[in-house]
């Protein structure tokens, strides 16, 4: 069965448009998946350590086949394959990031895999790009995509 799934991307090094369009293509040929459509992309200061470039953030929709944990793997050997290196510190700088959002509607808690992602409905520059593709995705737990949109601000969020 077919099963949307919500992937951001995001970049702060390296040339990030370029990252980001690296990432894109990669997604559409992606095995197992089908593309759907990807949000303008948003530029934004960054979250924790904030002596660090601004962000280059999207979002990519697709259809898959495969599982949650399978596409979760695929996301991170493609983070591998376009160079991603872990940052040093959490939400430090980085060439490439890609992250499960949501996969349909569905809730999952493993040691590896949280969907939806924990922080998707505080974070703006997750939610203004989702809203563009998918304002009323529900986010089990939390709500609307644009009801979550609508509560916070864009505060160094800026289109790109």
């Amino acid at each position: 069965m077919w099963m949307p799934a919500y992937i951001g991307l995001g970049s702060n090094l390296d040339d990030p448009p370029t990252q980001l369009t690296r990432a894109s293509e990669a997604l559409r040929s992606l095995q197992g998946c089908r593309w759907v459509v990807e949000s303008p992309r948003y530029g934004s200061d960054p979250v924790g350590h904030k002596e660090q470039p601004r962000f280059l953030n999207g979002v990519v929709v697709l259809l898959t086949e495969l599982s949650a944990a399978s596409l979760h793997e695929a996301l991170q050997a493609l983070e591998v394959r376009l160079g991603k290196v872990p940052p040093r510190e959490r939400f430090g700088p980085r060439r490439i990031d890609l992250d499960l959002l949501a996969f349909g509607g569905q809730v999952i808690q493993t040691e590896t895999l949280q969907v939806p992602h924990p922080r998707l409905h505080e974070r703006a520059f997750v939610l203004y790009p989702l809203n563009d593709v998918a304002p009323d995705l529900w986010i089990p737990g939390h709500g609307r995509i644009r009801t979550l949109k609508s509560r916070l601000g864009a505060e160094g969020l800026s289109l790109q």
